[in-house]
């Protein structure tokens, strides 16, 4: 879908309206990213203590994570799609889940070898959508969303002092989540890659 970011007017005919950048999807995956220092310093600010901050910086990053189905969801079903969404959605989830694994390896409740790789990967393949931009902005695939998604539990799990209630058996809880965690963010960016490599691999042949 192309963009602009001044849609046509109704009198100039023909062709479908072009929907510009400045909508309500876009608005909220540009707040997630705002809202991302203002977490890791809530996060930070008493040094990982259980109290009122840590539990309100992990209301406010399940709060700003979940609006990623809401933002995809409004655009879909209004129709406002756009190549910057596209862009800046995946760019919005990693700034957040790079944030969060950062703070939590800062206060030792994460290993660091664990962030490394996470962010790695993530900046890895952000760094690959900027150098084929010309070639198309490349959405999120499903094995990517999935992956999103359980990065997401696993890092709520974490921020959560669910340890406070339960015990320390859900450590057990958070070791497994974490580790699926990982195991789907290489999977899945070693196969972003592959079907890169494949789809240009047959654009040379086609061309």
């Amino acid at each position: 879908m192309s963009v602009s970011d001044t849609p046509p007017s109704a009198a100039s005919g023909g062709g479908p309206a072009r929907v510009s950048n400045w909508n309500l999807p876009n608005a909220i995956t540009v707040v997630r990213i705002l809202l991302a220092p203002l977490f890791v310093w809530m996060l930070l600010a008493d040094g990982g203590d259980d109290g009122w901050l840590r539990w309100a910086a992990a209301a406010l990053f399940i709060l700003a994570i979940a609006t990623d189905g809401v933002d995809g969801a409004l655009a879909r079903r209004k129709g406002l799609v756009t190549d910057l969404g596209k862009l800046l959605d995946p760019i919005a989830d990693k700034v957040l889940t790079g944030g969060a694994l950062i703070a939590l390896s800062i206060l030792g409740e994460l290993p660091w070898w664990v962030t490394i790789v996470i962010l790695a990967r993530e900046i890895g393949i952000t760094l690959y959508r900027f150098v084929v931009i010309r070639q198309g902005v490349i959405a999120a695939s499903r094995g990517g969303k999935i992956k999103t998604i359980v990065q997401s539990v696993a890092i709520s799990f974490a921020l959560v002092p669910l340890w406070t209630i339960f015990g320390s058996w859900i450590d057990w809880v958070n070791t497994i989540l974490m580790t699926a965690a990982v195991i789907l963010t290489v999977w899945t960016g070693i196969d972003y890659l592959w079907q890169a490599w494949k789809g240009r691999r047959a654009k040379r042949a086609a061309g």
